[in-house]
């Protein structure tokens, strides 16, 4: 019997074959998405034109630039978090969002000089990054509240009154002092009336002894958005 030849090259798996014309077809699918979600107008008006055996008008529409929009209220609190952390221990401070508020405080270990309304100087280094972010917002956009605050049981002969107004009054002019809007910032104190914790533990009870920047963000992107709509229909 005369010898079967060998297969000089084994042929490929019958799977392999229709795999490969899968991937063919897969890949030509995309790159027709991807031609047809970027159109020339002008072309495209040009070919419908010869199929409509009409001169076609052409198509030119002024797009206005959107306006610079400003931070939301979690954008703002991770960027004050990013410049805060490179100075302050993360004990030291703690941000919190609620609604369109962002909430910055400032625990007194580190905020201020010993039973005094004296700030640190870790404080002024932090201090004059958030004075950098506030100060590269719209002056319309935001209103700032520095408020005081004190342990619910002060050191003798301590007025927490007094002390807490003047921390808040030292935070608010170092800001101004660093190009915040004097306009948009205001300075209360609290005393010891407004505790954050009230449990018999000591470590917590001294983070009440604190100054806290509430910033309120009064621009959402939802507003920007809207105005912008309304421009566009006065043009129309």
């Amino acid at each position: 019997m005369p010898r079967k030849k060998k297969e000089e090259c084994p042929s490929a798996p019958a799977w392999l074959i229709s795999f490969s014309d899968l991937m063919s077809l897969l890949l030509t699918f995309f790159i027709l998405l991807y031609s047809m979600s970027v159109l020339d107008i002008k072309k495209l008006m040009k070919f419908l034109w010869y199929f409509q055996g009409e001169k076609v008008l052409q198509y030119t529409k002024t797009v206005a630039l959107l306006p610079p929009i400003s931070l939301l209220p979690k954008d703002l609190a991770l960027s004050l978090k990013e410049r805060i952390k490179r100075v302050l221990p993360i004990h030291a401070y703690q941000i919190e969002v609620i609604e369109d508020y962002v909430i910055v405080r400032l625990f007194n270990d580190v905020t201020f000089e010993k039973d005094s309304a004296q700030l640190s100087e870790k404080a002024k280094k932090a201090l004059t990054n958030i004075a950098k972010v506030l100060k590269a917002m719209d002056k319309d956009e935001v209103e700032i509240r520095v408020e005081g605050h004190t342990d619910i049981t002060p050191p003798k002969g301590v007025d927490p009154w007094e002390l807490s107004v003047k921390r808040a009054v030292n935070v608010a002019e170092f800001l101004i002092k660093q190009g915040v809007n004097p306009e948009k910032i205001s300075a209360t104190g609290y005393g010891n009336t407004r505790p954050l914790y009230t449990w018999n533990q000591p470590l917590l009870r001294r983070r009440n002894d604190r100054v806290e920047i509430i910033i309120e963000v009064k621009q959402e992107r939802k507003d920007l958005m809207k105005q912008q709509k309304k421009e566009e229909k006065s043009q129309d």
